[in-house]
């Protein structure tokens, strides 16, 4: 019996289960000096379908200020942010990453908000209440939303 538990501690110790995925914290996502993040802020794939999915919904809803054409059956898009046609010809997934997670810290004028941003805000309203937040905020999407939004973003390409 003593053996059969070493050999099954010994399997798992040597590579019978994964390690879990680091998640990077919002603070410490690794911009680089354009704002490009060149590592996984989740440790984990995106899933683009998912990526599809947050688009239209949640605290994604990028269809509200992007025009996306293969999103065309959503009925109304946006039109004050870029068409995301062609979006993975016209920037690195890195580029990407790092626009999704704080698109102020490239585009300081921009109305998109910063979805993996916890702090630094000039003043964040406490719900509805009209009362400035206290404490830190939870990021608007989590890091792997992050990265399935991403994942959906390298898919479009132009036709």
């Amino acid at each position: 019996m003593k053996r059969i538990l070493t050999g099954i501690v010994l399997s798992l110790v040597l590579g019978g289960v994964a390690p879990a995925a680091e998640i990077v914290p919002p603070a410490d996502v690794p911009f680089d000096e354009y704002g490009s993040v060149e590592t996984s802020l989740s440790g984990t794939p995106g899933d683009p379908e998912n990526g599809r999915a947050l688009m239209n919904k949640g605290a994604g809803n990028c269809v509200a200020c992007h025009r996306v054409s293969e999103l065309e059956e959503l009925g109304f898009l946006g039109t004050i942010g870029p068409v995301l046609d062609g979006a993975a010809d016209r920037w690195t997934e890195a580029d990407l990453r790092g626009i999704v997670a704080d698109a102020k810290r490239i585009f300081p004028e921009t109305m998109m908000p910063s979805f993996y941003k916890t702090g630094g805000y000039v003043r964040p309203g406490d719900g509805f209440t009209g009362e400035a937040a206290e404490g830190e905020l939870a990021p608007l999407l989590t890091a792997q939303e992050v990265e399935d939004l991403v994942a959906y973003l390298m898919t479009l390409h132009e036709s």
